[in-house]
């Protein structure tokens, strides 16, 4: 039996099974879905999957603009975010999330494509911000995707800021972005068991937000920060607690970026809005869960 190519990455069963319940609750009136939900997915899933033009999503999900209109419908209300968010508190519930946390950046090239988001654009969207996190870095204009990563390569949170933002003042807003509901009930998880990172971010505030958090600090100092408290003498204290055999697992935030890169919409970005693309994020990191599950 073939296999048509464009179909090989649709949702099987067993993750449509795994899906299905956390999407929202079709409407009591209004005319029913003329096009079924699961291909409107697949179709979003192919388009971030691909990084093609909404226009070139296969006619057999139906039509493009529908798959548009269904995901940027979504965005707006903050599905992709939570369906995210279940899969992850389902993942902690089953103990599949490994609390030793790393966090670091990557940066995607913005396709010209990303250009000319109206000016006021921040004032219309909610959580556009003014800069629609665009900058110009040495490659050129791209944006900067900020992480917190569990031990097995999932995607705990995320920031975006424009290319050219520093590393460092930005582990404070990502690690307090990480809010993990429990199934049960009560307060969320939002404090890992470590945090590993690399020099970049080896500052005094980030130290001593996470020594406040009582969060262990897998980071190593800075040649200059060390050159610093040595030429102080005494002054200087102790340098920070550091174990190496632990920084080895950072790599596992270098290769999260890698697996949700193999999506080309998150890879390159081709969104206006940064409020567009956080969601292409979303949806990438939905696929890294869903089979994390099943």
């Amino acid at each position: 039996m073939s296999i048509d190519a464009c179909a090989r990455h649709d949702l099987t069963d067993a993750l449509w099974e795994l899906l299905e319940p956390l999407l929202p609750a079709p409407p009591a009136r209004g005319r029913p879905r003329l096009y079924p939900l699961r291909d409107m997915i697949n179709a979003i899933r192919w388009r971030t999957r691909v990084g093609a033009p909404w226009r070139d999503i296969p006619a057999r999900y139906g039509p493009w603009w529908r798959a548009y209109a269904l995901y940027r419908a979504w965005q707006l209300a903050g599905v992709w975010e939570r369906i995210e968010a279940a899969l992850v508190s389902q993942a902690d519930a089953e103990g599949k999330i490994d609390w030793r946390v790393s966090v670091d950046s990557t940066t995607c090239r913005a396709h010209v494509h990303a250009a000319g988001a109206r000016k006021d654009s921040p004032q219309q969207v909610e959580g556009e911000p003014e800069d629609h996190a665009l900058g110009v870095s040495r490659g050129g204009w791209s944006t900067k995707v900020h992480a917190a990563v569990d031990a097995a390569c999932g995607m705990l949170a995320g920031v975006l800021t424009a290319g050219q933002a520093a590393d460092g003042p930005m582990m404070i807003p990502v690690l307090d972005k990480i809010r993990v509901q429990r199934p049960a009930g009560g307060r969320p998880r939002t404090r890992p068991q470590m945090v590993l990172a690399d020099k970049a971010y080896s500052s005094r505030a980030n130290r001593a937000w996470l020594r406040a958090h009582h969060i262990a600090a897998i980071i190593p100092v800075k040649v200059d920060q060390a050159a610093h408290r040595k030429a102080r003498g005494r002054l200087g204290g102790r340098p920070p607690a550091f174990d190496p055999t632990a920084y080895k697992d950072r790599n596992t935030v270098e290769r999260c970026f890698g697996q949700l890169k193999q999506n080309r919409a998150m890879a390159t970005r081709y969104d206006k809005l940064a409020v567009r693309y956080l969601a292409t994020t979303h949806i990438a990191s939905i696929d890294h869960w869903l089979k994390r599950l099943t």
